[in-house]
């Protein structure tokens, strides 16, 4: 009741007020929620289709960006390069009508790149999700600009979800969801560090790929918890490569602090994310399937549908 009367509060909340009030009512709860979070015993549990990641890597490591504010539209070059120098790519999620306004030229930069992007809700105001004609309404703009912007991906703000209902856009796969996180405003986790398909006749596939993030969203453990290190992302990545799943990661540029001034409140230092980088890249060099979310999608629908049906 206290976290439905806060979302309901928010908007008219200070900004500091918020994260102040977010900060006590998760470190509360962290003993309460320890046996589920941030690892979920059982989640582990590996489809009786699989058999394994391309080139048999160990473990998928997917990494995604969503762009909150004008503030994280101005730093996806920059955190681009940052993954760039250390041989990863990634994709970014675009919120289509906000406060910036999306290039053309910025998206065909990220693909000549190697790396992607997808749509990122439509306003980010909190009301997609508020009923099913709403949702329906804002789903035409929202495959406008799936069409516009030539992606098939998308991830819906705040990770509200509704799994029939996103159905109804004209996408591949989807980002909404994550195996666990009793933190978030809909804290209804899927259960697995593995993807899997939604069968959905409302979209013209048939269904779409749920791609579940799978490592703490970079907010709760940097800005809210002020955690200083990577552990909490490393700990987990240990846990989820034993068990070759797949790690999902979401990191927004808007927090990241890429000068490492620790001047705004609600900024992490860069460095936290590149020591998770640079702990992939050394401890499991050979070892990991560092793909775009695109690319995990369509390899695990011919994975469903040449083995499953078989089984």
């Amino acid at each position: 009741m206290l976290k439905k009367l806060f979302y309901i509060l928010k908007p008219i909340i200070l900004r500091k007020l918020q994260l102040y009030l977010r900060r006590k009512l998760i470190l509360s709860n962290l003993q309460k929620y320890k046996d589920i979070w941030p690892i979920l015993k059982g989640s582990e549990k590996k489809p009786d289709f699989f058999s394994g990641w391309p080139d048999n890597k160990q473990f998928a490591f997917v990494l995604t960006h969503d762009v909150e504010h004008k503030r994280g539209y101005d730093r996806v070059l920059k955190l681009m390069e940052v993954e760039k120098n250390l041989g990863f790519i990634s994709s970014f999620n675009f919120v289509p009508e906000r406060d910036y306004i999306v290039k053309q030229e910025l998206l065909n930069e990220l693909r000549i790149n190697g790396f992607d992007y997808g749509v990122h809700g439509l306003y980010h105001d909190g009301k997609l999700f508020s009923n099913e004609q709403e949702f329906l309404k804002r789903a035409e703009k929202i495959n406008f600009y799936l069409k516009e912007w030539n992606t098939k991906g998308f991830r819906a703000p705040a990770m509200h979800h509704n799994l029939d209902w996103i159905g109804a856009l004209n996408i591949e796969y989807d980002l909404s969801t994550f195996d666990t996180d009793p933190f978030e405003p809909q804290p209804d986790g899927v259960g697995t560090i593995f993807p899997f398909w939604v069968e959905n006749k409302r979209n013209k596939n048939g269904g779409y790929l749920e791609l579940p993030y799978t490592l703490p969203q970079d907010f709760t453990p940097f800005v809210l918890m002020k955690e200083k290190s990577a552990k909490i992302w490393i700990d987990k990545l240990d846990w989820i490569t034993a068990h070759n799943g797949m790690v999902l990661v979401n990191v927004h540029p808007d927090y990241i602090d890429f000068e490492s001034s620790g001047k705004n409140y609600e900024e992490f230092d860069v460095k936290i994310y590149t020591e998770l980088l640079e702990y992939v890249k050394n401890k499991y060099e050979g070892k990991y399937w560092n793909a775009l979310p695109s690319e995990v999608a369509r390899f695990w629908k011919n994975l469903f549908f040449s083995k499953s049906q078989n089984i």
